[in-house]
């Protein structure tokens, strides 16, 4: 059934993203060149509440969970921590976390050809990594830690690396943490779970699955303070899987 009702659904949410996508991205080039940098992240935030909103055109349920109160936004840089199974983990992490000015860490791929969302990488501070390139990957990730230091703005980071397509956690890489650790000693370390978001692509690209239910769970800070970067890589690790882990009983 999820199936069937997705080829008649999908059409129309991928009709809608298009156009918001589109529409967006002259909005932000507007916004930015004729505003400013305030205005073009409202900008983004804008586009993020719609691009998040319109999977209830697919019946698609939302819930996030903050499971204590974070620091009150820009007294202090986050490093926020996340599994990753769907390009629309970003989407929700910049909506509910906005505040926090987050600046992902992300494959350089996406910095060319994807109205709205190459724009935003490219114009936003995020580390646009080339994967291939150990050397110029570490640099990225090493300025994105140095500007929510000076900034008190936060970085996210997948430390999987790659999308898991069914929703299994992948081992972490825990260089990344361990780097904007350094260049932004003064953050907190705040792991988020993201579940189910890979059953929207249960069928593969097409079509989308319908009636799903999926979640962001903001969990407990982890404050670095008397800790080594890699202690901190291991708990936040160790807290997301928990998370996962109960998911699973």
């Amino acid at each position: 059934m999820k199936k069937c009702l997705g080829f008649l659904l999908s059409p129309i949410f991928f009709l809608a993203w298009l156009l918001l996508l589109n529409l967006f991205h002259v909005l932000q080039i507007v916004a930015l060149k004729g505003f400013g940098q305030r205005a073009h992240q409202r900008t983004v935030d804008a586009l993020n509440f719609f691009l998040l909103h319109s999977l209830w055109l697919l019946g698609t349920r939302i819930n996030v969970r903050f499971s204590q109160p974070l620091p009150t936004p820009h007294s202090r840089p986050i490093i926020f921590v996340a599994n990753h199974q769907n390009k629309l983990d970003v989407v929700g992490i910049s909506w509910y976390l906005r505040h926090y000015s987050p600046k992902f860490v992300s494959k350089i791929e996406l910095s060319k050809g994807i109205p709205s969302v190459s724009y935003n990488l490219r114009h936003s501070g995020a580390a646009l990594i080339n994967r291939d390139d150990a050397k110029q990957s570490l640099t990225e990730i090493g300025r994105l830690g140095l500007l929510i230091e000076q900034t008190n703005t936060s970085a996210v980071i997948f430390p999987e690396g790659t999308r898991s397509v069914t929703g299994e956690m992948k081992a972490f890489n825990a260089a990344g943490i361990k780097l904007l650790l350094k260049k932004s000693p003064s953050a907190l370390v705040v792991p988020i779970y993201i579940d189910k978001t890979w059953t929207l692509n249960r069928f593969g690209k097409y079509p989308m699955s319908v009636g799903e239910k999926i979640s962001w769970t903001v969990l407990p800070a982890i404050d670095p303070q008397d800790k080594t970067a890699a202690e901190v890589a291991v708990l936040v690790e160790e807290s997301i899987r928990r998370a996962f882990e109960a998911k699973q009983t």
